[in-house]
């Protein structure tokens, strides 16, 4: 693996606990990987052990095969060959665009070094924009002379700190798309902090979700979403809520019932001998809730969130519990009605009943 992260701890000296707790995960090199999380699970500070900004407090960190980080060993960020690209740009606004895309290769030929500024502005699709300065740009403009900054060394390892942070809700998902664009056409390597989903799936081939200093999960979107393997990650990833459900056995085959009705037809389903008495926690995500009015179960709509095509409504039932629906949007109905719903699932995801 082109970065390798085994066990690694990252300690300050103020807190009893490690920033970051025995965290291991590795990135193919071409791949684009991405950390996930709350504010405060660590995930800029793992970033920042990569960078070398942070010294392991035990573990060891690879890049290529060579260890750069260790206890007691540091390869100096310098030597790393990593390129960052942070969230406020970090651009010089007294320096034209060539010459803030150009900063870091003046060790080049001039005539090496113009090429390349060239070469890098044309990738972030922003050619001819050499003699502009920043203060001229859009903000996303200017996200992506920041990225053709770091890319213009042709680092080994890009790394990103949440860059899109001080975009709009719009142009941040649609930037996240054009740089796994440009990362990709770059073939570079790259890890990148989010605390946005839409971001971590626009961009990443892996997302890793991280919680309290601990990575619970390195994987893609798909299998994030269908199969958390903690129940943090369930809870976290997506729109859901856990609900208690009884698993039970007949003819060979596991259903569940639940308080919106009875769970059949799974393609995996837990054997009820997998939690005392069957009984257990399901995940029931908005997507496994389907509006039908002629259905038994009926809920209170609660909340209402509109999203063009749908509503995000959060329904409760006579019984309390509380559940979350997409609902195509031509069906709007109003605060405090009840509807029919019924669930709708292929599969599902279960956790010990707490």
């Amino acid at each position: 693996m082109f970065l390798a992260v085994s066990h690694l701890d990252v300690r300050y000296a103020a807190r009893a606990q490690a920033a970051v707790r025995d965290v291991s995960f590795s990135l193919r090199q071409g791949d684009i990987g991405v950390l996930i999380g709350p504010s405060g699970c660590g995930k800029t500070t793992l970033l920042r052990a990569v960078a070398g900004l942070e010294p392991a407090a035990a573990g060891e960190i690879r890049l290529s095969g060579t260890v750069v980080s260790s206890p007691g060993h540091t390869v100096a960020p310098e030597h790393r060959r990593i390129g960052m690209v942070f969230q406020d740009y970090a651009l010089f606004p007294h320096l034209s665009i060539g010459r803030n895309v150009a900063f870091g290769i003046q060790h080049l030929a001039r005539a090496e070094r113009t090429a390349r500024v060239t070469e890098v502005l044309a990738l972030v699709d922003l050619a001819g924009s050499e003699d502009r300065f920043p203060h001229e740009l859009s903000g996303g403009q200017q996200q992506r002379v920041a990225l053709a900054r770091a890319l213009a060394p042709r680092p080994q390892l890009m790394l990103l700190d949440e860059p899109f942070s001080n975009l709009d809700v719009e142009l941040r998902e649609r930037l996240a798309h054009e740089v796994r664009s440009i990362l990709k056409a770059a073939q570079a390597t790259a890890l990148f902090v989010t605390h946005d989903q839409l971001e971590a799936f626009a961009i990443g081939d892996t997302i890793g979700v991280m919680h309290e200093g601990q990575l619970h999960q390195w994987d893609d979107a798909y299998t994030l979403y269908h199969q958390p393997a903690t129940r943090f990650v369930a809870d976290f990833i997506g729109h859901g809520v856990f609900t208690p459900a009884t698993l039970f056995e007949a003819d060979g085959k596991a259903w569940a019932r639940t308080p919106v009705g009875d769970l059949t037809g799974l393609d995996s389903c837990p054997l009820p001998s997998a939690f005392p008495g069957g009984e257990c926690d399901v995940l029931l995500r908005a997507d496994d809730i389907v509006h039908d009015d002629n259905a038994p179960v009926k809920a209170e709509v609660l909340r209402k969130a509109f999203r063009g095509s749908e509503f995000l409504y959060t329904l409760r039932l006579a019984s309390g519990q509380t559940v979350l629906a997409h609902v195509p949007s031509h069906h709007d109905h109003q605060i405090g009605e009840w509807i029919g719903i019924r669930p709708e699932a292929d599969h599902l995801v279960t956790f010990p009943r707490t």
